[in-house]
C-alpha cells in the first residue's frame, strides 16, 4: 500500500475540506481531490503530497544547461524532476511529466546523495518539472545535500508562497528563475497564474542566495523590445549583474507559434544589455555563450567546445579589476 506523507502548509476547513497555502493558487480542496498542481490530495481532512520520493526523471547535466552562468562554470550536477507542475503554461517545453503522468520511480534518499557526490558532480538540482511541488522531499534532500558538503541547485517558475520559500532558501546555493513576462495578462492567459508573486520570489531569493533569470521568447507574444526593456530595467533595479537568459521557443504542449526567431533573440539582448551587465542567449547553437567584463569587455569566461575561465581571478576581471560576482 503505497504510504503517503503528510504536506506542510495547509489548513483544515470545515466538511473535511482543506486550504493549500504553498504556492498563490490557495486551493481550497474537497475530500478526495487534488490540487491544481496534482501533487497534493485531501484525503479525510488530511492534505497529502502525492510525489514525495517520486522521480521521473534524473540526469548529470552541465550546469550551464540549467542554465546557470555565473555559479561554478563548467562544472556537473546531478539533476532530478518529478511530476506536475502549479501552472499551465501552453508553451510549456517539458508538460511530459509537468501536465501527464510520467513513469516514477522511488530512490532513497542515500542513493541520491551518492549520485549528487559521484561522477564530478557539485551536488543536486531540482528541475525538469516545477520543484515548489515537490516541497517537503526537497527541504528534507537539501538539508541532506548541505550535510554532505554538496551544493543545492533550484530551478523555478517562482510560483510559491513567501513562508515556505524563506524556509527553504537558507539550503539553496544557487536558483535559476523563470520570467515568462512582464505582463500580468500574459501569466493570466497563458499560464493561469499571476506575475506578482514571482517577482516578489525574485526579490527575496536575490537576498539569500546567487540568482539568475530566465525569460523564453515567444515571438508576437513576449518578444517586443519594450517589454524586454522593461524586464531588463525592472531586475536592473534590483541588481544589473543579474544575469538574463533570453532562450529561443519551439514550439511545444499546446502552442504551435513558429520557433523564435534569431533576429528577434539577439534584438532582444541588444535592448536588454543597456541595463544588465550579462546577457546571454540560449536554445541556439553557435550564440555567443562567453562572460564578458562589464566595465572593459575583456573575455572571462570562454563557452565553445570547453569551459574555461581565462580573464578572472580572485572574482575581478585581470584586466581592469571590476568585481565580477561569480562563484566558481
Amino acid at each position: 500500500m503505497e504510504k503517503l506523507k503528510e504536506a506542510l502548509y495547509y489548513e483544515k476547513l470545515r466538511n473535511k475540506k482543506v486550504k493549500c497555502h504553498l504556492c498563490p493558487h490557495g486551493c481550497v480542496i474537497e475530500d478526495g481531490n487534488g490540487g491544481f498542481c496534482k501533487a497534493r490530495q485531501n484525503k479525510n481532512g488530511v492534505l497529502y503530497t502525492l510525489n514525495y520520493g517520486k522521480v521521473s526523471s534524473y540526469a548529470y547535466d552541465p550546469i550551464e544547461k540549467k542554465p546557470l552562468y555565473h555559479f561554478y562554470p563548467g562544472s556537473k550536477i546531478f539533476s532530478i524532476g518529478t511530476f506536475g507542475c502549479n501552472l499551465e503554461c501552453s508553451f510549456c517545453q517539458n508538460w511530459e511529466i509537468a501536465h501527464s503522468n510520467p513513469v516514477t520511480v522511488e530512490i532513497s534518499d542515500e542513493y541520491i546523495l551518492k549520485l549528487a557526490n559521484s561522477n564530478s558532480s557539485i551536488g543536486l538540482a531540482y528541475t525538469y518539472n516545477e520543484p515548489s511541488i515537490w516541497y517537503e522531499y526537497i527541504l528534507n534532500m537539501s538539508k541532506k545535500v548541505k550535510d554532505e558538503g554538496l551544493k543545492n541547485v533550484y530551478i523555478t517558475n517562482g510560483y510559491i508562497e513567501k513562508e515556505p520559500l524563506k524556509r527553504l532558501l537558507p539550503y539553496i546555493d544557487a536558483m535559476n528563475i523563470d520570467l515568462k513576462s512582464i505582463d500580468d495578462e500574459f501569466y493570466k492567459g497563458l499560464c493561469k497564474g499571476s506575475l506578482e508573486p514571482v517577482l516578489e520570489t525574485i526579490k527575496l531569493s536575490k537576498e539569500k542566495t546567487l540568482i539568475e533569470v530566465t525569460t523564453l521568447l515567444i515571438g508576437s507574444k513576449n518578444d517586443s523590445v519594450e517589454k524586454i526593456r522593461e524586464i531588463a530595467k525592472w531586475l536592473s533595479s534590483i541588481d544589473k549583474n543579474i544575469p538574463l537568459h533570453l532562450t529561443r521557443y519551439h514550439p511545444a504542449f499546446k502552442m504551435d507559434v513558429p520557433s523564435t526567431s534569431y533576429d528577434s533573440l539577439l534584438n532582444a539582448k541588444n535592448e536588454a544589455i543597456k541595463y544588465l551587465n550579462y546577457v546571454y542567449i540560449g536554445n541556439v547553437w553557435g550564440a555567443d555563450a562567453n562572460t564578458y567584463c562589464p566595465e572593459c569587455s575583456t573575455k572571462l569566461v570562454e563557452r565553445n567546445y570547453s569551459i574555461e575561465l581565462i580573464g578572472i581571478e580572485d572574482n575581478k576581471c585581470t584586466n581592469c579589476g571590476y568585481n565580477i560576482r561569480l562563484k566558481y
